[in-house]
């Protein structure tokens, strides 16, 4: 089986990795929209629009399923795009949600959710989660975290000042939901901002273990990555070689 991944940048390296760590394939097709990064400040048609022409893409290989790995085109392009093919394609969204269901029994739990302003105002996690009996629901917009990772920035004062920002008059909550692939790679940060350190659902942990529930089953040879990129391909390679 052959996987295709796309992401607006380098956030879903980290599903990647996951699918490399837990391999379903024996390739993967990672693509990363590097000229247009982020999505997550664009309008709904403009999404709907890249994620199409990353379709016409992965239409150049023969991929079994393709994962979304971005959280904003789950949130607002997935119906679209399957309209045009006839391999399954998952998005991260409900995943993590079926991921927090599983792992966070109690629906009195304070469950925060960090993603993109174009994720958040979506509200596809708030009203899900809401669907499900989740009474305390919290939802913030962190776009500021995504160039920050993009840049490397992973650890330091830097990253401890833009957490802080965002979480000074947060209540502490019980479960985060990392609500954009590029999150994972802070989550230790995040996790030690507060002492309680909160459960944390990690898009691409949730997506194989999703997959699994589906039918999918390890293999136990590691799968080849090939990285593409509409534009600076190289650096993308070069992030993936340290992050994966």
């Amino acid at each position: 089986m052959k996987i295709g991944v796309f992401d607006s940048g380098a956030g879903g390296l980290t599903v990647a990795k996951s699918l490399i760590e837990q391999p379903l394939s024996k390739e993967i097709i990672y693509y990363g929209d590097t000229a247009r990064v982020p999505y997550g400040t664009k309008d709904a048609n403009t999404i709907i629009r890249y994620a199409l022409e990353a379709i016409e893409f992965f239409n150049n290989f023969d991929i079994d399923l393709l994962i979304t790995a971005c959280n904003t085109v789950s949130a607002y392009a997935l119906s679209s795009m399957r309209d045009k093919v006839k391999y399954p394609i998952y998005g991260v969204i409900e995943p993590g949600i079926w991921a927090l269901n599983k792992k966070v029994q109690n629906k009195d739990a304070k469950v925060l959710i960090i993603a993109t302003r174009a994720t958040i105002n979506s509200a596809r996690y708030q009203k899900k989660l809401e669907s499900l009996g989740y009474k305390n629901i919290n939802s913030i917009q962190t776009g500021m975290l995504v160039p920050i990772v993009e840049e490397g920035i992973l650890d330091g004062n830097v990253l401890k000042e833009m957490l802080h920002y965002y979480f000074k008059d947060i209540e502490t909550p019980d479960a985060i939901i990392l609500g954009c692939t590029h999150f994972p790679l802070i989550s230790n940060a995040i996790s030690n901002y507060f002492k309680n350190r909160p459960i944390l659902i990690h898009s691409g942990e949730a997506i194989v273990e999703y997959l699994h529930n589906k039918g999918y089953e390890n293999l136990l040879q590691k799968p080849k990555i090939d990285i593409y990129a509409s534009d600076n391909v190289q650096g993308l390679r070069s992030i993936a070689t340290k992050w994966l």
